[in-house]
This record gives C-alpha cells, structure tokens and sequence, in this order.
C-alpha cells in the first residue's frame, strides 16, 4: 500500500525536509517554524505532514537526537522518512559478510574514508549499544523511495529503470532497505547499481587522472551531475555540487560514453524531490517540477523544506529554511 495518503481535509499539504546530518536543534528550530508542535517527544502538525528526504545522521553534532526525533515522528504517523546513502552506509557498515576463505568483513569496508564518514554517529551511540542495534533495524524497514500521483520522493535521483528493477525485486511498490539485504550480501550486483543510483545518483569521472579535494577534505575522482540535463553539451551541463570544477575542465565536450552515463528527468513528469547535493545560496527549484532540498546544513548552510500542496509547477517561493549557527554545539 502507498504511504503517502491523498491530500485531502485531514491532510493539507507535505512538508519535504532536506538532509540534517545529527543538527538536530536546526531541526527542531525548522519544524516550530513550520509550525509543528511538540506533544511529549513527538512533533505534530494538525493539518500536515513532513517528509525526510534521509541522511538523517552522520557528521553533526546531535545525531542521536537528530534520529530520535525523527523516528519518533515517523513511527507516530507524523512523517515519513527514506533511505539516504547514509543510511545504507550505516545498514552495511555494520553487515557482516563471510566468504569461503577469506576473513570476515562487512558489505561497506572498514577502510580509513568509510571509518570517518560514521566515526560521529558511532560515538554519539557509544553509551546506547541496544538503541543502536534498534536503529539499524530501524533504517532495514524506511522506504527506499516514495510515489503517489501528484509527486516522487529520493533521495538522489529518480531513475525509473532503477526504480523498477527495486520493485520487481521486492515484490512491491514501496521497495524498504531491508527486502534488499539477502541479494546486496550475496553480490547481487544489478541490485547494487540500482540502489546506488537512486541514493548516490549519477556521476563522472576526472579525466586524465585528475581528482577534487572536496569541502569536506576528501579526494574524489568523480563528480556528481544531474539526472535531467537535456543534450548537455558540456562538462558544465551536467555538473551539480558544491565544489566547483577546475576552470578549464567546465567547458571540456562530453564524449560518447560519458553520455550514456547521464540520465534525464522530463519535464512531463510529476514533481521530484530529492536531497544529497550540498547546495549553497538560496533555495530554488532546479527546474518546474525538481526540487533539491539539500543545503547543506551540516557545514553551516540552511536546513530547508519545501512546503508542497499538490501543485504541478513548483514555485521558490514555497521553500523554508533556518541557517545553522555556525556557534559551536549549537546546531
């Protein structure tokens, strides 16, 4: 059955909430600006309801508030929430997976890069080993993506070849983390592609062997792009981050195979929302019916909702924010 319930008179309107990293006192300050009351531990609208977009941990400072808050919502019928990357990385950092001869290891490797990105969640758990556990469990069950007629829900991109393949797999509409799990462990790599897509989106390589050191101090060999440009031309069509390509690489011609590597999203489709991009500045639609929500809140930019009430065309003038006090411990 579709989790998301028809707008009607109970049900005004989806609040979609963008990327929160653990900055859980943002949260709190966005949904009271949004008008969300507090009853014992959980947050009510009586007319709405939020949607999370995922990454709702990793790197902030009250992760584990942060998730608290908004299991409490979801499990209260107060918002939904889906699977970010981060999530998933949770999910299979602490999957374990034995092959014949070989010493036990994990779906995401315990390498120096993966060990960072949860280093802060794992602290901030330290002290709840059990509440830990749960919330793994927790992760397994949210929706990998959501759909109804009027509007689409990911986390990264909306791949409907992607979408379909999870579905098919699944055995449903509203495909959870969890159903995946048995094929993800047993090397299922069809399945991987397609969940990589929908949480990571797409992406391309440096040519050359270039590389990016991003705003968060890794290096990266790959940059992400959108998943609607149409005949792009250009390495500067498609690319869609933070952190800026090197000058004489945005002009560069995109050759035959990394044009393949692209997808496009139709402006004949149903508004998408989605996350995971680290947008700067102030918030706007990417196109009439694409909206990213993610800006970065977690690197003291702005937690952001989009106020969506069943339009078609999507406006700027629906979107929600509150700037993350760059003070310290403050977000």
């Amino acid at each position: 059955m579709n989790r998301l319930t028809a707008l009607s008179t109970s049900v005004e309107g989806f609040d979609i909430i963008g990327d929160v990293h653990g900055c859980a006192r943002t949260l709190k300050a966005l949904l009271e600006r949004l008008g969300y009351q507090l009853d014992g531990e959980v947050y009510w609208h009586p007319r709405r309801k939020a949607i999370f977009v995922g990454d709702i941990l990793d790197r902030g400072p009250r992760i584990h508030e942060a998730i608290r808050i908004v299991r409490a919502m979801v499990e209260n019928d107060q918002a939904y929430c889906i699977v970010g990357n981060h999530e998933f990385n949770a999910v299979a950092y602490t999957t374990e997976v034995s092959d014949p001869g070989a010493d036990p290891s994990f779906l995401r490797p315990h390498d120096k890069r993966n060990n960072r990105l949860i280093h802060e969640t794992l602290v901030q758990f330290a002290s709840f080993p059990d509440e830990w556990r749960a919330t793994l469990e927790w992760f397994k069950s949210l929706p990998l993506f959501l759909e109804s007629e009027a509007f689409r829900v990911v986390h990264a991109c909306w791949d409907t070849a992607s979408v379909a393949r999870l579905r098919a797999h699944s055995g449903t509409d509203e495909p959870t983390l969890g159903a995946l799990m048995d094929a993800l462990v047993s090397g299922d790599k069809e399945l991987t592609r397609a969940l990589d897509r929908i949480t990571r989106g797409t992406s391309l390589s440096f040519p050359d062997g270039r590389y990016l050191l991003s705003r968060d101090g890794l290096k990266r060999d790959i940059f992400r792009t959108k998943f609607w440009s149409i005949d792009p031309e250009t390495y500067s069509d498609v690319v869609f981050q933070p952190d800026p390509l090197p000058e004489d690489l945005m002009e560069r011609k995109l050759n035959e195979r990394e044009r393949r590597k692209l997808i496009s999203y139709p402006a004949s489709e149903v508004p998408v929302f989605f996350g995971h991009y680290w947008l700067q500045g102030r918030p706007r639609v990417q196109r009439q019916n694409l909206a990213c929500l993610d800006y970065s809140a977690v690197k003291f930019g702005r937690l952001v909702a989009y106020r969506f009430d069943g339009e078609s065309t999507l406006s700027n003038d629906r979107f929600v924010w509150v700037y993350v006090d760059p003070k310290p411990h403050n977000s």
